[in-house]
């Protein structure tokens, strides 16, 4: 599968008391201490052991990208070598994920108080189903399809279910990965919390869908029950595997811009898999000598679903106490995310923050993105709305170079967007933010059909 370069044999090890299993349990906590697993790789040299490695590596994965092989046209599997070794390549299910774009946001730069040509769009929204799941999805599911060659009732022939928890975007890419891999899918959502944009994606693609009178961590929590109770292969971000495939948009981020970091990677917080995710893909690359520093990678949760904010100004995130989560941007919903204490070692790793904005700061940040030809659904925009309390603040530099991380598609939740620009979306706000939000408005404009009106609201448009 992949080349000799590197031996990607993994090993499973729990992220707090770091003892290593050969069978993960099916919720992939650990059997000593009930916390979350990572993959490891304990025969990856270091970079003085092996000084050619990281120029043999970029050289491999440049030249993959004018090859018809449809792991090397994947933005995951190009770089194999980073991600598990899987006994059965050809059983690998990918839709072509990754690949996705790296945009300049002057307009947003202006706005945030960043140099002009410092600030740009890494757009997980351009993947097949519209967000950054895909890239994890395609290494879970994979996982799942090599059936018994891992250990484990719930990655073994044994499986007749694979299953989700989801705010959305989770249960759209689950369920078109699960349609290409012939597999069946179910996926649990909290009722009345999930954009329309979303849930047909799920039931498009053929999943089981069951809306439950609970939030996401509710159904979550339910979803752990019943892998231990029947034959569901689980494949929310707990499955270290996902994260395995999310961590390669930090590998496509660190080549488009030639192997040099940026100063800050910006990433919106949820339940917290994408953040650690790309840490530790950074970390990684830093160890195999593939970048000579790290990114300052910082998290950004909605002040009304922000745990790990409030834990970090409690106890620096020693602990976590779970909320009930409020917010608009509802694929960052999650009061109790599960990979917090990845998140936190991440950040403390790398030197970032963790903050939190309000509902407005967000809607105009949302539609600032927009005003650079880029759309985003409302989670993604948490991070220029938080850039610009970091820039504030003193932590951004304005000549320091800026990623934020845009997590999901404009169109995964177009009433929000219908909504804003006609001054419907936060019929609470105070006078000073609706100023704010009604700068960026821009209704429809109803006339008749008559050339002078036309004309005249074009003029009046100039002024």
């Amino acid at each position: 599968m992949s080349c000799a370069l590197l031996s990607s044999r993994a090993e499973l090890r729990c992220v707090v008391c770091a003892t290593v299993t050969a069978s993960p349990a099916e919720d992939f906590r650990c059997a000593a201490c009930g916390n979350l697993l990572e993959c490891t790789f304990p025969d990856w040299p270091s970079p003085a052991a092996s000084p050619r490695l990281a120029a043999e590596l970029k050289h491999l994965w440049i030249a993959r990208r004018t090859s018809f092989d449809h792991l090397d046209q994947s933005g995951v599997w190009r770089f194999r070598e980073m991600l598990p070794t899987l006994p059965h390549p050809e059983k690998i299910i990918t839709l072509r994920e990754g690949n996705t774009p790296l945009w300049e946001l002057p307009r947003c730069a202006r706005a945030a108080g960043i140099n002009e040509g410092q600030l740009f769009a890494k757009h997980q929204g351009m993947n097949p189903t519209g967000s950054f799941k895909d890239t994890g999805m395609t290494g879970a599911i994979s996982v799942a399809a090599q059936g018994s060659a891992f250990s484990g009732r719930a990655a073994s022939s044994e499986v007749r279910w694979v299953a989700c928890a989801s705010t959305g975007n989770t249960s759209a890419s689950m369920a078109a990965y699960a349609a290409r891999a012939n597999m069946r899918s179910v996926v649990l959502i909290p009722e009345g919390k999930v954009a329309w944009g979303k849930l047909s994606q799920a039931l498009d693609y053929g999943a089981v869908t069951l809306q439950l009178r609970t939030d996401f961590d509710g159904c979550l929590n339910l979803l752990t029950q019943a892998v231990r109770e029947y034959p569901i292969y689980l494949l929310n971000s707990v499955n270290p595997y996902r994260l395995e495939g999310q961590k390669t948009a930090a590998v496509e981020l660190a080549e488009q811009l030639g192997w040099t970091p940026p100063d800050h990677l910006i990433v919106p917080g949820g339940n917290l898999g994408n953040s650690s995710a790309l840490g530790k893909g950074f970390l990684e690359m830093h160890r195999l000598g593939l970048i000579s520093r790290l990114p300052k990678i910082s998290v950004i949760q909605a002040a009304g679903a922000n745990p790990l904010a409030r834990a970090m100004r409690a106890n620096k995130g020693t602990s976590l106490t779970p909320i009930t989560p409020d917010t608009l941007a509802t694929a960052i919903r999650i009061g109790n995310p599960a990979s917090w204490r990845k998140a936190v070692r991440v950040v403390q790793q790398t030197g970032g923050m963790v903050d939190d904005v309000t509902e407005a700061e967000i809607a105009v940040a949302k539609a600032e993105i927009g005003s650079d030809g880029i759309g985003c659904e409302p989670a993604s925009a948490v991070t220029l709305a938080g850039l610009k309390k970091l820039t504030a603040s003193g932590f951004v530099q304005p000549h320091e170079s800026v990623v934020l991380l845009l997590t999901g598609h404009l169109l995964k939740d177009p009433e929000y967007t219908i909504d804003f620009h006609r001054d419907a979306l936060l019929p609470q706000a105070s006078d000073a933010e609706r100023v704010a939000m009604q700068r960026l408005e821009r209704a429809p404009i109803q006339l008749d059909a008559d050339l002078g009106q036309l004309l005249r609201t074009l003029q009046a448009a100039e002024n």
